[in-house]
């Protein structure tokens, strides 16, 4: 590594014990998308000790602040994620929530990086500004607790990343960029990792709608929305072989269960999935076709389905130029042999940072440390020094890389990329269109039936 280099990794040990306590008290205190008082209270009080100025939206956690260098140039967005996720079943879940997928981690990091941009020189040689951001509610998770808040007024989209984009919170961001912690464990052989992209997703409420009767004395009054349910689902499990390989579909529904005793035929079954593509064109028309299967299982029951879609999160697509910077940096603070960047491969997992892509220039790249499933009862961080000690380093260094040198590199990956959309209007316009609340089978007194599960 270079003097440079090494002053900006010096910058970050030098607050490692702070770093490394803060992802103990963030996996300690875990909330879920848009709950996360706590976590955003604390990383508040350690940012605002460090002398920053915080921008908060206040009903809602997360926050934001800008640091500039004094010297005109692009603006990077540098962020983590606060929220955790429902999974009682973990050892150490906390009220039945835990951080197994991380997110705890990368406010660690972002609280290295905030505190080592404060040493003195810490700026110097660079142009433009950094803006440090905490964004709640990356998981996809409570959708009806999302969608309350969202009739309430309180948010506009369920992703944390889309609603500080509708607030304009990214209004002036040039680039992107975070670390996403990933499992890989102490004789796993790499530190960094990243992929070209990530699919887009589709929010789905379903609730099919029967009637209770007495399940011994008089089943045949009644209408078994759970069958209904049941035979959708099996519906939409035929059309698997439908789907294309390129398209990298996913539908992976989950029954929210029954609100009667064993003795009533069920009169409702809500339904919560997603519908994940590689692409938007390609998670609409599917999700038309999973939503004609659901429509016509209720119809098979005489039952009725209401569907509710909701934009979720778009394709991620990360910029090549900028992956071949930040894999740079990466090989400069482990070795090239402990970096895999690869950019053919695709993962079919979604985050709303694939919106901020669609828009500007990101990528978001992975710090090993984790060990156990993702997402499993048996996750945890065994390694914080990679995942938050080298995750801060790695990302201080490729913002050194972007902003010096009158901000060349930034300047360069800019003018090659290519917006999916020319402007966030015209963004929100496209996803607003996904936004679909119907009752799919309406039946008239005689009992026929008027079908329509698509948006108007």
């Amino acid at each position: 590594m270079t003097e440079r280099q090494n002053r900006i990794v010096a910058n970050v040990d030098r607050h490692r014990e702070q770093i490394l306590a803060a992802e103990r008290w963030l996996w300690a205190h875990p909330q879920t998308g848009f709950t996360e008082w706590e976590a955003h209270n604390y990383l508040k009080a350690a940012f605002t000790e460090l002398g920053y100025a915080l921008t908060e939206p206040g009903d809602i956690p997360g926050f934001f602040t800008d640091l500039d260098t004094g010297i005109p140039g692009p603006k990077l967005c540098i962020m983590g994620e606060l929220d955790a996720l429902d999974i009682a079943n973990h050892p150490e879940s906390v009220n039945g929530m835990t951080h197994c997928c991380g997110h705890h981690a990368q406010g660690a990091a972002m609280l290295g990086i905030a505190a080592a941009l404060k040493e003195p020189g810490a700026l110097d040689g660079m142009c433009g500004s950094i803006r440090l951001m905490m964004v709640p509610a990356e998981e996809m998770i409570q959708l009806a607790f999302r969608e309350e808040l969202r009739q309430k007024g309180v948010i506009h989209y369920m992703g944390g990343k889309v609603e500080f984009l509708y607030r304009g919170y990214f209004d002036g961001v040039d680039l992107c960029m975070m670390v996403h912690g990933a499992v890989a464990g102490p004789d796993e052989p790499f530190d960094f990792s990243c992929v070209m992209g990530y699919n887009g997703c589709l929010a789905k409420t379903i609730r099919f709608k029967g009637r209770s009767a007495h399940a011994g004395g008089a089943p045949h009054r009644g209408i078994n929305a759970q069958y209904a349910a049941m035979l959708g689902l099996q519906a939409c499990n035929d059309l698997r072989e439908t789907f294309q390989d390129q398209d990298q579909i996913r539908f992976h529904p989950i029954l929210m269960g029954v609100n009667c005793a064993v003795n009533i035929i069920p009169d409702e079954m809500k339904v919560e999935s997603y519908v994940r593509a590689r692409t938007l064109d390609a998670m609409i028309a599917v999700n038309k076709r999973v939503n004609r299967a659901l429509t016509g299982a209720a119809l098979a029951l005489g039952a009725g389905v209401e569907l509710r879609d909701r934009p979720g999160y778009s394709p991620e697509v990360h910029d090549p130029a900028m992956m071949r910077l930040i894999e740079r940096c990466c090989t400069d603070l482990v070795g090239a042999d402990r970096v895999r960047f690869d950019y053919s491969t695709w993962n079919t997992g979604s985050s709303d940072f694939g919106d901020l892509t669609c828009l500007m220039p990101g990528v978001q790249f992975n710090a090993a440390g984790a060990t156990g499933a993702g997402h499993g009862i048996d996750y945890c961080v065994a390694d914080p020094e990679r995942q938050c000690v080298n995750s801060a380093k790695a990302q201080l260094l490729a913002a050194d890389a972007l902003l010096t040198d009158g901000a060349a590199a930034a300047k360069e990956i800019m003018a090659g990329y290519q917006p999916l959309y020319p402007n966030k209007e015209a963004f929100f316009a496209t996803i607003d269109n996904i936004t679909l609340d119907k009752d799919a089978v309406i039946y008239d007194a005689d009992g026929n039936a008027t079908v329509d599960f698509q948006n108007s």
